[in-house]
C-alpha cells in the first residue's frame, strides 16, 4: 500500500493505530470547519451590516460564552488525543520483536528472537526493477511479519539521525545513534506497506525506503526457516 498520485487525504489505514489516528482527523477537522464557517460568518455580518447594538459592545454574557466556548471546544479535541497518544505508547506481549538500524544510506534488520536471522535492506535501483514495482520504493529484502500479530520495534542508527516511517501504519519513530527506541504495531490485514526515511540524513536521504510485507503466520514460519537456511 502506498500513496498515489495527486493523493491530498491519508493512505488506507492497516493497524488499529493509524484506524484511531484517521477518525480523530476526521473528529478535529470538523471541529476546525464548524469554527471557520462561524468566523466567517461573523465577520462578513460586521463588514455588510450598518446596524450597530450598543448592548454587544459592552456585555459580560458574552465575554463569558467567549472565554468558556473555546475551553470546551480545546478538551474536546485534548481527550481523545491523549487517549491516542497513550494507546501509540502501549507495548502488550509482543509476538515479534524486530531491531532496526539505519545506516547511510539503507536499513538492516534483525529478529532478535531468532539466532541468526538478520539482513541488510537497500533500495533497488531503478534499472533492476520488475514489472509492477514502485521506483524509489522498492528493497531487496522486505521487513516480513505475520498478521494480527503485536510486532514491537526497536529503533536505533549506527552514524547519523534517520527515522523509520510506515504512514498507513500509523508508525514514525526517530532513529538516533546510541539510543535505542521503541515502538509497536499491528497489522489487520495482509499486504505490502512502504514508507520512506522521515529525517533528512544525507546525500541519499531519498533512496532508504522500507517495505514491511505482513502475511499469514504459516507462510511467515515458512519465509524465517528458509531466511536460516541462507544464513
Amino acid at each position: 500500500m502506498m500513496a498515489y498520485p495527486s493523493q491530498l487525504g491519508f493512505q488506507d489505514a492497516v493497524s488499529p493505530v493509524m484506524e484511531e489516528l484517521l477518525h480523530f482527523h476526521d473528529h478535529t477537522l470538523m471541529i476546525v470547519f464548524l469554527i471557520s464557517t462561524l468566523v466567517l460568518y461573523i465577520i462578513m455580518a460586521m463588514v455588510t451590516t450598518k446596524l450597530t447594538n450598543k448592548f454587544l459592545l459592552d456585555s459580560q454574557e458574552i465575554e463569558i460564552m467567549w472565554t468558556v466556548l473555546p475551553a470546551i471546544i480545546l478538551i474536546l479535541i485534548a481527550l481523545p488525543s491523549l487517549r491516542i497518544l497513550y494507546l501509540m505508547d502501549e507495548v502488550n506481549n509482543p509476538h515479534l520483536t524486530i531491531k532496526v538500524v539505519g545506516h547511510q544510506w539503507y536499513w538492516s534488520y534483525e529478529y532478535t528472537d531468532y539466532k541468526d536471522l538478520a539482513f541488510d535492506s537497500y533500495m533497488i535501483p531503478t534499472q533492476d526493477l520488475m514489472p509492477g514495482q514502485f521506483r524509489l520504493l522498492e528493497t531487496d529484502h522486505r521487513m516480513v511479519t505475520p498478521v494480527e500479530s503485536p510486532i514491537r520495534v526497536l529503533v536505533s542508527a549506527e552514524d547519523v539521525l534517520h527515522s523509520w516511517a510506515v504512514p498507513s501504519l500509523g508508525l514514525k519513530m526517530d532513529a538516533v545513534p546510541g539510543r535505542l527506541n521503541q515502538t509497536a504495531f499491528i497489522t489487520s490485514r495482509p499486504g505490502v506497506f512502504y514508507g520512506q526515511c522521515s529525517e533528512i540524513c544525507g546525500a541519499n536521504h531519498s533512496f532508504m525506503p522500507i517495505v514491511v510485507e505482513a502475511v499469514p503466520l504459516k507462510q511467515f514460519e515458512s519465509w524465517s526457516s528458509l531466511m536460516l537456511e541462507d544464513a
